[in-house]
C-alpha cells in the first residue's frame, strides 16, 4: 500500500495545503515540508517491498499497473529527496508571493504524478501519469504570469499536448502489434513478432515522441531554454533535476525492452544523443544568463546520458559498463542541478539579476557560496575525484569497450570514433561554461564600482536551515566520487534488472593512468574553449558579456511557432472551407442539371453562421442555431456518455 500512499498523499495535501494557506501562509508552508518529509519516508520504505508488484484493473479503462524494480525505487527516492530540499528553498520566496498556495499546491500534484510515473509497471500507465505531471508542472513554469513566463509555459504545454498525443498513437499501435504494453513482456513479445521490424520502429518512434521532447531530445528542447529562466528557482531544479528524468525513464524502460539489445535503433538513438550533447555544450557557451547557461547544460548532460543508453542497446548482454554509467549519471546530474538552480535561485533573491553583467562579481568575499556552486560545478565538469568523475568515466568506456571489439572483429569503427572525440569536446565545453561562469560572479570585478561595493556588502540571502542542508548536499559530491564502489555502484546494480542487463563482474579502476587521461584531454579542452572563444566572442573586450549565437536562428521563432501558428491554421481553414463549399456546389451542379433548359433556379438559402464566432451574435438566434453549436452540443452528450458508463464499470 505504500505505492498507493505515495502517489494520492501529496495530490491529496496538495489541495489541503492550498485551504490552510488562505488563513496563513506559514502554517500552509511547515505542511508542506510534513506531507514531503512523510512522502520520503514512504519512498525509504519502499526498499523492503522489492519485486512487489500492484494491478488496479478498475481504474482508466485499461487498468493502472504498478511494481517495485530496485531501478525505480533508486527514482523514487532521489524524487522525494530533491522535493523536499527545493520545497525548503521555496518556502521563504512563496510566503511573500501571493500565488504561494498556487505554487505548493502543483508543487504536491507533481510530485505524486511523477511517482505514479517512476514506479509503472507498464507503458499505458507511464503514459497517465506522465501526461498529468507535464499539466501539473505547467503552471510551475507560469508561476509569475509575465509575459515571458506566459510564452514559455504555452510553448511547455504545446509539447505536452502534441507529445502526448503522438505517443498515444504509438501505444494504440503497439497493443496491437504485441497485444501487451507490461514492461516485463515487451521483450519477449518483441522477440517473437514475426511482421515487419520497421512498424515495430515506428511504433517504438511514436511512443517515445513525448519522452524525447521531456529530456530535450535535439530538435525537440526549444522550451527548455525558454522554461527555466522564468521559472522559480526552486522549481527550475525541479524541472532540470528529475522531471526530465521522468522523460528519461520512458527513454530506458523502452530501450530495454522493445529495443533490447537492438544495435540498429542504438546506433539512431547515438546519433540524436550525440547532437543534443554538443548542441547544448555549445550553446551554454554562448548564454549570457545564468539560468540559461544552466538551462543548456541539462541539455547537454541528458546527451551524455543517452550515450549511455544508447551504448546499452549496442554493447548487447555485454552492457553492464553502459548501464552503470547512464544509471549514475542521472542520478549525479540530478544532483549537480539541484544544487546549482538553488544558487541561482540565492542571486537572483539577493540583488534580483540574473544577467552575467549584472551579477558579475557578487561572489567575491562569500566562501560559503563559492563552496555551494564548485561542488556541483566541479562534479559536472568531470574532474576527479568528482562523481561526475565516476560517470563519465563509465560513459567512455563504454564507448571504447564497442571501437574495440569492432577493431577486434575487424570492421569499421568510424561512427563510434567520432562519437568519442565529440563526447570528449563536449566534456571540454561544460569546463569552458562552467569556468565562464565561476570567473564571472568569483573572480571578476562589476563594470560598476558602486554596485561592487554594494554587492560585498551584500550576504546571500538563505535561512541556516537551508543553509545547512544545501552544505551537506554540495559536499555529498567529492564524498561520493572518492568512494564510488559504495554508494554509487550499490544503485547502479540495484537497477541491472530493470534494463534486462547482466551484472558487472570485474572492478572498475577508475583512477588509472587511462581514465584519468580522458579527463585531462577534456579539461585541455574546456580550456581551450574558454580562451579561445568565451574570452574572444562571448566576454568581449569592452568588458560586457554578448551571445555570439544569431537570434534570428531560433528554431522556437522560424520554424515551430510559424508552422503552429501560420501554416497549419491557414492549411485547415483552406480545408474547412473547401469542405464547406462541396454542398454549395453540388447543390448548383443539380441546378444545372435539373433546370438546364429553365431560366429559373431554386437555390436553398446558405447558413451565414456557419463556423463563425463573433462576440456579438446575429439575429434572433445568432450562434444557436449554426452547425458549429450542433455539433458542440453532441460532443458534450457524447462526452457525459462516455463519463458515465466508466464511472458505472467502477462502481458497478
Amino acid at each position: 500500500m505504500s505505492v498507493y500512499a505515495l502517489i494520492l498523499l501529496p495530490m491529496l495535501g496538495g489541495p489541503v495545503s492550498a485551504l490552510v494557506s488562505r488563513k496563513c501562509r506559514k502554517a500552509s508552508g511547515l505542511l508542506v515540508v510534513a506531507l514531503l518529509c512523510a512522502c520520503l519516508i514512504l519512498s525509504l520504505s519502499l526498499i523492503s517491498q522489492n519485486g512487489l508488484e500492484l494491478f488496479c484493473p478498475q481504474l482508466c479503462g485499461l487498468g493502472l499497473s504498478f511494481r517495485l524494480t530496485g531501478f525505480q525505487i533508486l527514482l523514487s527516492l532521489l524524487a522525494s529527496v530533491l522535493w523536499l530540499v527545493s520545497g525548503l528553498g521555496s518556502l521563504e520566496e512563496m510566503e511573500q508571493s501571493p500565488k504561494g498556495w498556487r505554487y505548493h499546491l502543483f508543487l504536491l500534484l507533481t510530485l505524486g504524478a511523477i511517482q505514479g510515473v517512476f514506479l509503472s509497471a507498464d507503458l499505458y500507465t507511464t503514459l497517465i501519469f506522465f501526461e498529468l505531471m507535464s499539466f501539473t508542472s505547467f503552471v510551475l513554469v507560469m508561476h509569475y504570469e509575465d509575459a515571458p513566463a506566459m510564452k514559455a509555459a504555452g510553448s511547455y504545454l504545446a509539447y505536452a499536448v502534441i507529445g502526448g498525443l503522438v505517443s498515444l498513437m504509438g501505444l494504440f499501435l503497439l497493443q496491437s502489434l504485441l497485444g501487451t504494453l507490461r514492461y516485463d513482456q515487451l521483450a519477449q513479445a518483441a522477440t517473437l513478432f514475426s511482421g515487419q521490424r520497421r512498424m515495430l520502429y515506428l511504433a517504438g518512434g511514436l511512443t517515445a515522441t513525448t519522452f524525447a521532447a521531456k529530456i530535450c531530445l535535439y530538435p525537440l528542447h526549444t522550451w527548455l531554454p525558454m522554461a527555466h529562466p522564468v521559472a522559480p528557482a526552486p522549481a527550475s531544479a525541479l524541472l532540470s533535476g528529475i522531471i526530465t528524468k521522468a522523460g528519461m525513464f520512458g527513454i530506458m524502460a523502452l530501450s530495454a525492452t522493445l529495443f533490447l539489445h537492438d544495435g540498429a535503433a542504438g546506433q539512431v538513438l547515438l546519433i540524436f544523443a550525440v547532437i543534443t550533447m554538443v548542441w547544448g555544450g555549445f550553446q551554454g557557451l554562448c548564454q549570457t544568463n545564468l539560468k540559461a547557461t544552466l538551462a543548456y547544460s541539462t541539455m547537454s548532460q541528458i546527451g551524455f546520458i543517452l550515450v549511455g543508453v544508447s551504448m546499452s542497446m549496442i554493447l548487447g548482454e555485454e552492457n553492464g559498463i553502459a548501464v552503470w554509467g547512464s544509471v549514475i549519471h542521472l542520478v549525479n546530474h540530478a544532483w549537480f542541478k539541484l544544487l546549482l538552480f538553488l544558487f541561482a535561485g540565492i542571486v537572483h533573491h539577493s540583488i534580483h539579476a540574473l544577467e552575467l553583467d549584472e551579477i558579475r562579481g557578487f561572489g567575491r568575499k562569500k566562501p560559503w557560496l563559492l563552496l555551494l556552486f564548485s561542488m556541483p560545478a566541479l562534479g559536472v565538469m568531470g574532474i576527479p575525484p568528482w562523481n561526475g568523475y565516476i560517470s563519465k568515466t563509465l560513459l567512455h568506456e563504454s564507448i571504447v569497450e564497442q571501437i574495440h571489439h569492432l577493431e577486434h572483429l575487424g570492421q569499421s569503427a568510424g561512427l563510434f570514433h567520432a562519437a568519442e572525440w565529440l563526447f570528449l569536446l563536449s566534456g571540454g565545453m561544460t569546463t569552458a561554461y562552467m569556468l565562464k561562469l565561476f570567473v564571472c560572479i568569483f573572480v571578476e570585478k562589476n563594470a560598476d564600482p558602486l554596485r561592487q561595493q554594494r554587492y560585498d556588502r551584500t550576504n546571500a540571502h538563505v535561512s541556516p536551515l537551508l543553509k545547512a542542508l544545501l552544505t551537506l548536499c554540495a559536499l555529498m559530491c567529492p564524498l561520493l566520487g572518492m568512494f564510488p564502489h559504495t554508494v554509487l555502484e550499490a544503485g547502479a546494480r540495484l537497477s541491472e534488472r530493470f534494463f534486462n542487463s547482466a551484472p558487472m563482474h570485474h572492478v572498475v579502476d577508475y583512477f588509472n593512468s587511462t581514465n584519468l587521461g580522458g579527463g585531462v584531454i577534456s579539461v585541455s579542452f574546456g580550456l581551450a574553449f574558454y580562451f579561445l572563444f568565451v574570452r574572444i566572442f562571448v566576454r568581449r573586450r569592452e568588458g560586457c558579456y554578448r551571445n555570439p549565437w544569431p537570434a534570428g536562428l531560433s528554431l522556437e521563432e522560424r520554424v515551430y511557432r510559424p508552422v503552429l501558428m501560420v501554416g497549419l491554421p491557414f492549411i485547415g481553414a483552406m480545408i474547412a472551407r473547401f469542405a464547406a463549399s462541396l454542398f454549395e456546389w453540388l447543390v448548383r451542379l443539380c441546378n444545372r442539371l435539373l433546370f438546364f433548359r429553365h431560366r429559373s433556379e431554386l437555390t436553398p438559402p446558405e447558413d451565414n453562421h456557419f463556423g463563425r464566432y463573433q462576440k456579438e451574435v446575429e439575429g434572433r438566434r445568432g450562434n444557436l442555431g449554426t452547425l458549429s453549436f450542433g455539433l458542440t452540443l453532441f460532443a458534450v452528450g457524447y462526452m457525459l456518455i462516455m463519463l458515465w458508463l466508466l464511472l458505472s464499470n467502477f462502481l458497478f
